[in-house]
């Protein structure tokens, strides 16, 4: 399949701190919020949504292509994408600006707070699905610039490109009415279960206007309950992959939709293709940042059948 993944493009700085927020925010004063917490460590990683996204695509075995923004600094993480299977042909960079950052704590219960520099992710808003050279089988819209993810489910729906719409962390950003019109016409809508309550808030949509809105499928990722999966009038239950450690939790959602983007390539039923992407949001979860990760299809495929006692996806890869 030809895969587009359209999303932002960033550096991670990612900040360990030892103890628990909640220790720290009082209900009764979170109208005058003023919070510092001192971290333990930091480390600077390569990120993003697109990227994140792709970078396990390609570990199973495609070779999508990221359509996004970077900044001046883009050149060696260029280079890491382009040598571990990721298509950059997509990427415009910015040379007046830098790559846009996230900035995250996480703390011993694995919480997080985050901030998001924007930097050269403003620009998305100049990119256009119309430009594309290639023939498109599925994209996904995940978080990016505002104005972009404005833009591209319309311009999806006139190309005839069938979209997985994500707007996640860019619920807060995007109005009602933009988050109805992505919603609409979707292939197939993934949010987490907190991210689903604000879409509903925001939309003023229902449970069941959502369901109906979207074509194929509506997926609410759970963390450590698993995620949910409504397609065809069924309701399809995926419980999580043990972890053999867990060291950090960022990008584990990214995996998770490449994964199931893999099922999808391969044709596979929704409960495999949940189940692939159980299994590679665990492989995330496992090590330090969203793109340590690393492992052989074969392995993947063994880790797979170990877990859920199936031969249909290790048959096909």
């Amino acid at each position: 399949m030809n895969i587009v993944i359209a999303g932002s493009i960033a550096f991670d700085y990612l900040m360990s701190f030892p103890g628990d927020f909640m220790e720290h925010i009082k209900p009764g004063k979170l109208n005058k919020l003023s919070l510092s917490f001192l971290v333990d460590e930091m480390r600077k990683q390569y990120g993003g949504c697109a990227p994140n996204i792709a970078f396990t695509l390609a570990l199973l075995g495609e070779r999508p292509v990221v359509m996004g923004t970077a900044g001046q600094d883009f050149g060696d993480y260029r280079t890491w994408l382009e040598v571990h299977g990721v298509d950059t042909s997509g990427v415009r960079v910015i040379p007046e600006v830098f790559t846009a950052s996230f900035f995250v704590s996480t703390d011993r219960r694995q919480n997080q707070i985050a901030s998001f520099y924007t930097g050269a992710m403003a620009y998305a808003r100049e990119l256009s699905f119309h430009n594309l050279t290639m023939p498109v089988d599925i994209t996904i819209i995940s978080p990016n610039d505002p104005q972009a993810m404005q833009k591209y489910p319309a311009e999806c729906k006139a190309l005839g490109i069938p979209y997985i719409y994500d707007p996640s962390q860019q619920i807060v950003r995007l109005d009602g009415a933009a988050l109805r019109e992505g919603v609409e016409g979707a292939d197939i809508l993934i949010v987490n279960d907190y991210e689903y309550e604000l879409l509903k808030d925001r939309t003023g949509m229902r449970e069941a206007d959502i369901r109906a809105a979207v074509k194929r499928a509506v997926i609410v990722t759970r963390g450590e309950q698993g995620s949910f999966i409504w397609a065809g009038g069924e309701e399809i239950v995926v419980p999580v992959v043990p972890p053999q450690q867990v060291l950090d939790p960022t990008g584990v959602g990214d995996a998770y939709r490449a994964g199931l983007i893999k099922g999808l390539a391969l044709g596979l039923p929704w409960h495999i293709c949940g189940q692939i992407g159980a299994l590679a949001a665990t492989y995330v979860l496992e090590t330090h940042g969203p793109q340590a990760h690393s492992y052989t299809l074969a392995a993947f495929g063994e880790r797979y059948k170990a877990v859920f006692g199936e031969d249909t996806f290790t048959g096909i890869i």
